[in-house]
């Protein structure tokens, strides 16, 4: 079962940022939406990887 988290996404003038809320760190910026849920997505994974590989 997979987890569930949150992201923020709002437009600033010509850029599209983000962050997820329950992971501190995950943030990103892109020039389109669809870029920055992808930045979003892959940048979760790679911090989850991270944190396992410390466990």
């Amino acid at each position: 079962m997979g987890q569930t988290y949150t992201a923020v996404v709002k437009r600033d003038g010509e850029w599209w940022i983000g962050w997820i809320e329950e992971i501190a760190g995950v943030n990103c910026q892109e020039s389109s939406r669809e870029e920055l849920l992808e930045s979003l997505r892959c940048t979760l994974r790679e911090l989850i990887e991270i944190n396992r590989a410390d466990a």
